[in-house]
Order: structure tokens, then sequence, then C-alpha cells
């Protein structure tokens, strides 16, 4: 969910209980209400009508009029009651938000902590259970390394990364000016200016090899904008060698350590994988280093080389004597 899209939805939840409580508001006292253009509310108003509960029945979507210029509101009174959550639902809420609490460069903290006092005194016997559940963030990559991007962005701190390149099989060395840290599809990412590629890039926290916080201004530059991270974080490019592999149990791991397009199971545990790679030499090593987990099915060029390079390892070894 984008910012500008958890920002509707915040006023959405807001505005169904205020209007319920105000029949025959105004279209401009409601828009000035809520810091919104009379477009914006009448578009708000649009979405609302679809909106409801379970069943998408007309009975049970929320009816909205406004074309006297007074918006009255009805058929929503599930939506305005207030909301009790269970024991497990509520510790499940508080972990979740003093977790969300330690991400750095997180906006508008001053309204999650209000809500995390709100919340801790409602619930009661929950908020001390919550209080005994930790979360780590690092899933997928070190402590030390989270820790290091985590202090580089709340100090503008430039960073060095010593960063792995697996679709090239190689180890660049980069200095990062850090915006902020993000997750997306249960990985973590720092994303800032690289000074190397001279733009923004999105890093693997779990592929930085090294780190070091260095004494020197991060601050981007006034052009560098983060991405929408409603995006693909893989942005593919034409000269990029599309390859597909068979992988054996064992080399399942490849699918969710490189970029794929495309996942197919094929039983008993394998997997046919079309990846893209911005060079195609890394891959015959990949099928070395794997031995015969790994097969490439196409493009057929690219086969035969890690045929020929197999033989050629084989060939580098002697038979082995029969008093060996």
């Amino acid at each position: 969910m984008t910012a500008a899209s958890a920002e509707r939805l915040s006023r959405l939840l807001a505005m169904v209980p205020w209007l319920l409580n105000r029949q025959g508001v105004s279209l401009d006292g409601a828009a000035r209400h809520f810091g919104i253009t009379q477009a914006q509310l009448v578009a708000d108003l649009e979405l609302l009508f679809v909106c409801g509960t379970p069943g998408h029945l007309p009975d049970d979507l929320i009816e909205a009029d406004w074309e006297s210029g007074e918006v009255y509101l009805t058929n929503a009174d599930a939506i305005s009651r207030p909301l009790r959550l269970s024991v497990d639902e509520a510790v499940a809420l508080l972990a979740g938000l003093r977790t969300l609490a330690q991400v750095p460069g997180l906006h508008d903290r001053e309204a999650l902590e209000s809500a995390l006092t709100k919340l801790s005194t409602a619930a009661g016997d929950a908020a001390l259970a919550a209080s005994a559940l930790s979360a780590s963030l690092g899933r997928g990559a070190e402590e030390h390394v989270l820790a290091a991007v985590r202090d580089g962005v709340r100090r503008h701190r430039r960073l060095h990364l010593r960063y792995l390149v697996p679709s090239r099989d190689e180890t660049t060395e980069r200095d990062v000016d850090p915006m902020r840290v993000l997750t997306v599809d249960d990985r973590w990412y720092l994303e800032g200016w690289c000074h190397r590629a001279e733009g923004v890039r999105l890093f693997r926290l779990d592929r930085i090899e090294g780190i070091e916080v260095l004494d020197a201004d991060g601050t981007p530059p006034a052009d560098a904008v983060g991405r929408d991270v409603d995006e693909r974080l893989f942005a593919p490019s034409p000269e990029d060698v599309v390859v597909t592999v068979d992988l054996e149990p064992g080399a399942r791991w490849v699918a969710s350590y490189y970029p794929v397009e495309h996942v197919a199971e094929l039983g008993d545990g394998r997997l046919r994988v079309t990846l893209r790679a911005a060079a195609a030499d890394w891959v015959p090593r990949l099928a070395l280093l794997l031995g015969g987990d790994l097969r490439v099915v196409t493009p057929p060029e690219l086969a035969d080389e890690v045929r020929r390079r197999s033989s050629a390892a084989l060939a580098a070894y002697p038979e082995a004597s029969p008093n060996g």
C-alpha cells in the first residue's frame, strides 16, 4: 500500500462515523473538515458507495447521497461501531505497532506513539502480555548490517557497502547516501543514492557482505526520488539474458534468491524457473557449483556451454588408479 492509499483509507474510516453523526452537512463543510477539495470528497463518497460488509449485495453496501449539495450516509452502522478486539488480537496489534516503531525514517512517528499509548491504556492485561514479546526486523539480514543501516539513516551518514550482485556473480564496493529502510515481500531493503551508479538504488540487506558507517554527510541529492514500493523492485533491461532452468529440491533456494519471472512446480520438489541475468557467464558457474541440482533448459547455447565446462572440469581430474 502506498502512502497516499494509506492516507485515504485512514480518512475514509474517519469519514464514515463523522458523516453519520452530521447528516445533511454541506459538501463544502465536510471537505474543509477533512482538508480536501470537494472533488476529492465526492471521489471518496463514490468509493464508499461500493464498500460495505461481506456479501456485496445491495443491502450490504453503504448508501451515500450528495446530489443536493448536502451529504447523507446510511447503512454504515457496522463500520461506525467501536472496534472491539479479542486479547489475542490486541496483543498482536500492540506487538506489531511496537515493532513498526523501530523502523527508521518512519513518517508521522508522533501519531504512532499516540496510537500505542491509547491502545495500551485500553488493552489492560493484553498490553502487559504484548510487552513481553519482541520481534526482530533482521529477517534475512545480519543484525549488525541492519543496525548500521538504521544508524546511517538516523544520523544522515554515508554508508560504504560491499554488496553482492547475483546477476553478475560479483561483489562490488560502493558508497551510498541512505534514504530509508523498507520491506517488500518479507525482504528488507536499503534505498539510497549510490555514488557508483549515480542514481537511487535498492539494496537487499541480506546481500550486503560488509558495511561501514562513514564520518561523511550522507544527505542524498535534492533530485533523489524514492521509488513507489508498489512497483516491481527488479527492472528488466533489453540487454538481459532470459534463462530457463530446472532445479532439484536442493537448489530451490535459487528461485527466492534471484529475480525470477516465472516459477512452475515439476513435482517431487523440483522447479522450473525463468529468470533474467545481466550477464550470462554466471549461469554456467552456478550450474557447476550446484552440480546436478541445476540444469539449463534454454537458451540451448547456454546449455551447451554448461556441458562444455562440465566436461572440461571432469577432464581435469585423472581417473582413479586401481590402487588409489
